[in-house]
């Protein structure tokens, strides 16, 4: 992602999606044709006129507006799919100078890893929440960001050659587990991350939590951890098929079932990409020190109650005292402001190392790289053992909850492969739980 477009993101529509926004408005235009609200009042199940109905009996008006909807809906997102098609074409096709239609009427849109089914993913949802049937609440920004997740699982776990999901990332806070706290035993999600290992399907969990240590990240997914090693179903290899990559892309531990923690970290020289190794030690403290003078300046300006902390690989602030809540519009400041600035600076402009400013729900951190390298990694630490060929980004899916506030750092992970947007761990659940049907009737 370019520099000028980090900024315009952060600062267009209040932050938004605006591929999301864009279809919402187009489902919104079917919506005002054809939802009849009246049709609630002009027809009520036992009507004077129209003799006693027995309770519960189908309304026409209603049922008649459902349908059209419901066709009108699936037609305009068939189109968009279309489109997305066609943007596949152009992106995959060098030597055509000219831009896809879906690019001119969304310009910040980016590349497309897979072919998104909308039409079958939307009818999936609207089965599960019924958006055709609504005649007050129009198509949501979250109805388009659950049919997206759903097209973006069908084409993962399609049967088209290639479309195998080998690799699937994890954000952890609000994800895996409650923002801040840890991924206990009793989680519903453990044993949906025990059945993607028995499928051989790798797991990363891409955390921006930046730990030095394993019984840190022991602390925060013991649940996980302890699950993987009692497992009696689980071959060896499988159980090492899960690492941690920690401070968005800058400490990396495998599972070790020998280990105190059951985790070993990864010397930095087995790891990092050939444009990781060119980031220099001098570049990241100037980096840093930047980012740490402008978090104070923030600290100061916006009477933050907050101190900063500085690690390594990374600079922040945090709430003082820890039980403090900042609000998010200062969080949201703080993380512009910083930005701007790092972007404006000599090492910024330089653009020798990356970096993400991000907002992390009652606190601010800038990492050296961002998730999109912390997933790179994971592609390559996987590598394919014969060829040396790093997983693609058609077969790997992120899943995060970081794609809408100021610097969010999820958003980047959509450079290098597929993405998937949830709100809550439950939500996480779901869509292991729809994954993992898919997958079932690929396997049948």
């Amino acid at each position: 992602m370019t520099t000028r477009y980090r900024v315009e993101y952060a600062l267009k529509t209040h932050r938004r999606d605006q591929f999301i926004e864009w279809i919402k408005g187009l489902l919104a235009v079917p919506f005002v044709l054809y939802s009849q609200p009246h049709g609630v009042f002009e027809y009520p199940p036992s009507s004077p006129e129209l003799g006693t109905s027995p309770p519960g009996s189908p309304n026409p008006i209603l049922i008649k507006a459902r349908e059209e909807a419901h066709r009108r809906y699936a037609e305009i997102l068939h189109d968009v799919e279309l489109m997305i098609d066609d943007h596949i074409a152009h992106q995959n096709d060098p030597d055509n100078p000219f831009p896809s239609k879906l690019k001119l009427l969304v310009p910040s849109i980016g590349p497309f890893f897979t072919r998104l089914p909308l039409e079958a993913a939307f009818k999936f949802q609207d089965r599960k929440r019924y958006i055709s049937s609504r005649r007050f609440v129009s198509p949501s920004f979250n109805d388009v960001r659950l049919i997206l997740n759903s097209a973006q699982l069908i084409s993962v776990t399609s049967t088209t050659p290639g479309s195998t999901l080998q690799l699937a990332t994890f954000d952890g806070d609000v994800t895996l587990y409650d923002d801040g706290q840890s991924l206990e035993p009793t989680s519903p999600v453990i044993p949906r991350l025990l059945d993607l290992l028995r499928k051989n399907i790798k797991i990363g969990i891409v955390t921006a939590a930046g730990y030095t240590s394993a019984d840190r990240y022991y602390a925060r997914l013991h649940g996980l951890l302890d699950s993987i090693a009692t497992s009696v179903d689980l071959t060896p290899i499988q159980k090492r098929s899960v690492i941690i990559m920690g401070g968005e892309a800058n400490y990396l531990f495998q599972f070790d079932p020998a280990s105190e923690h059951l985790l070993s970290p990864v010397p930095r020289s087995e790891w990092l990409t050939a444009e990781m190794l060119l980031w220099d030690d001098r570049d990241i403290t100037q980096l840093l020190d930047i980012a740490e003078a402008a978090l104070a300046d923030c600290i100061e300006t916006l009477n933050l109650p907050a101190v900063l902390m500085r690690k390594d690989r990374a600079v922040g602030i945090i709430p003082s005292p820890p039980h403090i809540r900042i609000p998010r519009e200062s969080l949201e400041e703080t993380v512009l402001c910083v930005q701007k600035i790092l972007e404006l600076s000599s090492a910024g402009r330089s653009k020798k190392v990356p970096f993400c400013a991000f907002n992390g729900g009652n606190d601010v951190f800038v990492d050296i790289g961002d998730k999109s390298w912390g997933v790179t990694v994971c592609q390559r630490w996987f590598s394919d053992p014969e060829t040396g060929r790093p997983i693609r980004g058609e077969n790997t899916l992120h899943v995060g909850d970081q794609f809408l506030s100021a610097g969010a750092n999820d958003f980047r992970a959509r450079s290098v492969g597929t993405t998937a947007w949830i709100a809550s761990p439950a939500e996480t659940v779901e869509l292991l739980d729809e994954l993992g049907e898919l997958m079932g009737k690929k396997m049948s």
